[in-house]
């Protein structure tokens, strides 16, 4: 499985940005797809993540009510709508993929991935 994230920048407090990940080509089988994030200095972590059938999605609580996931499946991409971002929100940030049950979306833990796309950098200025 090989993944491609686009779509970070540079943008101030409160603006909005949209990244998006693809399957750098069609992939048979379930997968639940995850958004990560790691800051200068520190460890990677969960951001959102969402079920194969798009249905169920888990978001830390830090961004709930301002970071949205969807999927397309017609072509193969996973989007975060990230609205009211925060100088705290910057970080690189991660696609990762695993198979997942249709309506299950997959864990917060990283090592349950073994799909990851290249990072994508965020900056928010205050």
């Amino acid at each position: 499985v090989q993944l491609q994230a686009s779509g970070g920048g540079l943008v101030q407090s409160g603006g909005s940005l949209r990244l998006s990940c693809t399957f750098a080509k069609r992939t048979v089988g379930l997968y639940g797809m995850a958004w990560f994030r790691q800051a200068p200095g520190k460890e990677r972590e969960f951001v959102v993540s969402v079920s194969p059938s798009g249905t169920d999605a888990a978001y830390t609580e830090s961004v709930k009510g301002r970071f949205t996931i969807s999927r397309d499946e017609a072509t193969f991409t996973t989007d975060l709508q990230m609205n009211n971002l925060k100088p705290e929100d910057t970080a690189v940030y991660y696609c990762a993929a695993t198979p997942s049950g249709w309506n299950e979306a997959p864990s917060h833990n990283p090592g349950t991935y073994a799909a990851w796309g290249r990072g994508t950098l965020v900056t928010v200025s205050s």
